[in-house]
């Protein structure tokens, strides 16, 4: 395979990529701004260029950067990891103008699933379910407003179209509160993304987040890698995810699997994605709430569960070697739990906390243990970019098991110098109500009523 690629990434993505790139010998280019010019995913790479400023938005996000230093080093193959331009069609298209090869799928999928309230118009055509919601409301436009919001239903969620990963979401519980919140919703949306559009859609109390791994060759036909829990969040953002979802009944299941599928097929959806559904779990029932067109942080669950490389499937697709795979080639093996390992304080609302890691030292590597991190002892946590120190994530033959086994390794990291949320992430594990299994996303304020402040942040 004579080809370069180029990570339009940085931090544990960017070294995660060039890890499978090293095993497959494939030549490897790093980008980083001003503030990783040191950083580990630069030493990994063969080759590295300056792309810019600390600021993502003139650096990590300035494609003329980027194609800059593809032409610079004779790259051939584009990855943008998770985040940044990664779920940019427009990115994609200049990507393949330039004859270069594109890790990912078709640019007119990633805008068909990056529009929220498109994204559910596809999924109400391809019959997966959908909660109730709302037309589409743009800056300025309140006109039957209050009208949508009753036939939704309190509580709800405003909702940018333009949004992801838990950003753009607010909960409105009372008719006197709707305006306000689609007011700063719309405002916040607008210089986020660019995109002022909203819409609402039906709030569901007892939710869980489940979610469908697939991958799709680009002719209709595509496969799922089983499920994945990501329930445990804070701010709508993912902090615990495991594989499979504990204590979902098999035939719910299975229709996740259908229906993840059958948007797949519709698409005619190319590589890696995830299918994420709420599941009310009094009903349930499950809801389809978006699809990410790109490699999820939380892959890696899967991938310790089936034993599938999902990075390198994406660069053999994109270099034309990845033939159809059957359905019946996947096995899921045993159980995996991921835990994310932020420089933050979650006693004062997960705020982050940037600063030098003065030492760190992880657990030994296994067969049932994998850590997947951007940093060293000595490097910066900087105030720039997501503060994710690291991935943590253990395999155990059962769902115990596999908590049994992130539980000992999350004792034997060590983190000094900088405020980070291990001692959380210990609380979580060892807390009654996680091991019982099967959470709802409200289950992160119901630990803080239960816990106490010193159980929950590790300090310098």
């Amino acid at each position: 395979m004579n080809h370069k690629i180029l990570i339009a990434n940085r931090g544990e993505i960017a070294c995660r990529i060039i890890d499978t790139c090293q095993r497959l010998s494939l030549s490897t280019v790093a980008v980083y701004s001003d503030a990783d010019k040191d950083a580990r995913h630069v030493e990994m790479a063969d080759q590295a260029v300056a792309i810019g400023p600390a600021q993502a938005a003139k650096s990590y996000l300035d494609a003329e950067a980027i194609f800059a230093a593809a032409r610079e080093t004779g790259a051939t193959v584009i990855h943008p990891g998770y985040g940044f331009l990664s779920e940019s069609g427009n990115f994609a298209r200049r990507v393949r103008d330039e004859g270069l090869l594109w890790v990912g799928p078709a640019p007119n999928a990633i805008d068909a699933m990056g529009d929220k309230e498109r994204a559910r118009e596809i999924a109400i055509s391809a019959g997966v379910p959908v909660l109730p919601g709302s037309r589409r409301f743009r800056q300025g436009d309140m006109d039957g407003l209050h009208e949508a919001a009753e036939q939704v239903g309190y509580p709800l969620l405003v909702k940018a179209a333009a949004g992801g990963g838990g950003i753009g979401m607010r909960r409105v519980d009372a008719p006197d509160d709707i305006e306000a919140v689609v007011e700063a919703t719309q405002s916040m949306s607008s210089k986020a993304f660019g995109d002022s559009s909203i819409y609402l859609e039906r709030y569901v109390a007892e939710a869980r987040h489940v979610e469908v791994q697939v991958f799709g060759f680009g002719n209709g036909e595509g496969l799922h890698l089983y499920d994945r829990d990501c329930s445990v969040q804070r701010r709508f953002q993912k902090i615990i995810e495991e594989a499979p979802a504990p204590n979902i009944p098999e035939k719910v299941r299975n229709k996740l699997y259908q229906a993840a599928l059958a948007l797949v097929r519709h698409q005619q959806y190319s590589g890696a994605g995830t299918v994420e559904f709420i599941y009310d779990r009094h009903r349930q029932s499950a809801y389809f709430l978006e699809m990410n067109t790109r490699i999820q942080v939380e892959h890696p669950a899967t991938e310790m569960v089936t034993g599938v490389d999902l990075v390198e499937w994406q660069l053999r697709q994109a270099l034309g070697e990845l033939p159809v795979i059957a359905q019946g080639l996947i096995h899921m093996a045993g159980h995996a739990i991921e835990c994310r390992l932020y420089a933050e304080r979650p006693e004062k609302n997960f705020l982050p906390a940037p600063g030098n890691i003065k030492t760190l030292v992880w657990p030994m590597l296994g067969e049932f243990l994998r850590i997947d991190t951007g940093v060293r002892s000595g490097d910066q946590v900087t105030p720039y970019y997501d503060p994710l120190m690291a991935k943590i994530i253990a395999h155990g033959a059962d769902r115990e098991e596999a908590i049994a086994n992130l539980s000992r390794a999350l004792e034997e990291v060590v983190v000094e110098g900088l405020h980070n949320n291990s001692a959380f992430l210990s609380n979580i594990l060892r807390d009654f109500k996680f091991k019982q299994g099967g959470v709802t996303t409200g289950y992160v304020d119901d630990f803080f009523a239960r816990q106490s402040v010193a159980s929950i942040t590790d300090s310098p």
